[in-house]
């Protein structure tokens, strides 16, 4: 009955091996390519390809060239033109005091400078310079924030194939210890120690521990495959990552209420500026098109000339010493109706300057929602790390504890199996608090805009 057993345990403990033989090995006839890769350098790489991020930089060229305009709007604008044209037919001609009408071709060239400068239009093109400063600025800090994002985006990816390293390290392990622990349990059965059940036994984990390893191992794949989706690396290329010290988290926000913390995200957070500076543009931006109900005054200056061949004269005299004309003025301009043109431009910019408000209230809300949930899984990720520390060590010592026993023969292999497998969860559970924890420092500043690439 015992070699029954015994023939039915082994082919499925073989069929677990060779099934993550194969695994493993079509996982490294994939992976062709590995790329070392720092925090820094990962973050480098997806900011030169994620799309929000570089959308959002080049809509900075057009900002840049929106403040640009208005800057150049307080200087003259000017023009020069140039004409040509050809009359046939009947020309008209004074010719001493008389009017000849004569049947000719008339070849006219013309030519023309012009200049416009705003002496006053109700403080519309400060208005619009101050409105296209602020957009520019806004630009800028959504940029910023753009850029916390995918710091923030690759940090949870980077961290989470850290952690799946580590897994994948405590399971390798702990099937290391239980084979080991079955070569110890057949040398008892072989002595006449241990019935040979035990031995059954520890080969039925040793096969478990096998699957274990290989799901922890497919959830590394996984993930990293997800870090490099993001990054957009080639399909054949795959991220080496450099660890990160877990342990090195340092507790600073404790004693800190949310209050507080919302009053520091409110100075820090890139987001909450750029909301501001966008209401404050899209608010000059209708007061300076509600100038446009008041006159304009205008000075303006123009240089015309021309030439035709009905004068016998050569084009350079004709030109420049016979038919100059200098023009010199000031033009007033006093809007009396323009179909409800201008009251509809208003309006639209009114209704833009209450959506940025809304928005801005909305973004006000999320802020302050984001740094309450980010402190309580913050204080609970503490306390987490603190509780497995406990874990640990007195699974540490029941682990040994059972061990003597079993040695003696006062415990049986349930006893010893449970013991281990409460060790290896509390092990995995303590790597997951202590990457939980680092992760949640990096989510806090995150929510208070204080987070750079070096966490």
């Amino acid at each position: 009955m015992e070699k029954l057993i015994k023939m039915k345990l082994l082919p499925m403990y073989k069929l677990v091996l060779l099934a993550g033989i194969v695994l493993i090995s079509a996982s490294q006839v994939v992976a062709q390519d590995t790329l070392k890769l720092t925090f820094s350098e990962a973050v480098d790489i997806a900011l030169s390809k994620n799309l929000d991020f570089q959308t959002q930089s080049n809509q900075m060229e057009v900002l840049k060239r929106q403040k640009q305009a208005a800057f150049a709007s307080h200087f003259p604008s000017a023009n020069i033109g140039t004409t040509f044209q050809q009359q046939s037919g009947q020309q008209y001609q004074q010719v001493e005091g008389e009017i000849v009408v004569t049947n000719v071709t008339n070849e006219i060239v013309s030519a023309g400078l012009n200049m416009n400068l705003p002496l006053f239009n109700s403080g519309r093109r400060i208005l619009d310079t101050q409105s296209a400063r602020l957009a520019y600025m806004a630009g800028e800090k959504g940029l910023e924030r753009a850029a916390q994002q995918v710091i923030f985006d690759v940090s949870r990816r980077y961290l989470q194939v850290l952690l799946d390293s580590e897994l994948l390290r405590i399971s390798l392990e702990n099937l290391e210890n239980q084979k080991k622990q079955l070569e110890q349990i057949t040398g008892f059965v072989d002595a006449g120690l241990r019935t040979v059940s035990d031995q059954y036994n520890q080969e039925s984990e040793v096969a478990r521990l096998e699957s274990v390893a290989i799901t922890a191992e497919v959830q590394l794949e996984n993930d990293l495959w997800d870090l490099s989706e993001y990054l957009q690396l080639e399909p054949t290329v795959i991220p080496e990552l450099e660890a990160v010290d877990p342990t090195a988290t340092v507790v600073s926000f404790e004693g800190l209420s949310v209050l507080e913390l919302y009053e520091l995200a409110k100075e820090n957070r890139s987001d909450l500026e750029q909301q501001s500076m966008l209401v404050e543009s899209t608010k000059k931006s209708v007061k300076a098109m509600k100038a446009m109900y008041y006159p304009r005054l205008n000075a303006f200056y123009n240089y015309n000339t021309f030439f035709t061949s009905l004068d016998d004269r050569n084009l350079r005299e004709q030109l420049l010493k016979v038919y100059p004309q200098n023009t010199i003025g000031i033009n007033l301009s006093i809007p009396i109706f323009n179909n409800f043109q201008t009251r509809l431009d208003v309006g639209r910019r009114n209704l833009a300057y209450k959506n940025q408000i809304i928005q801005k209230q909305s973004i006000d809300r999320r802020v302050f929602q984001e740094v309450k949930l980010a402190y309580q899984n913050y204080r609970a990720a503490v306390s987490k790390e603190e509780n497995t520390q406990v874990q640990v060590l007195a699974a540490e010592e029941a682990l040994n504890a059972v061990r003597e026993r079993f040695r003696l023969g006062l415990s049986n292999f349930v006893d010893l199996s449970t013991a281990n497998q409460q060790l290896v969860a509390a092990q995995a559970d303590q790597a997951q608090a202590l990457f939980t924890l680092y992760f949640q420092e990096v989510q806090m500043k995150h929510a208070l805009g204080t987070l750079d690439v070096g966490f």
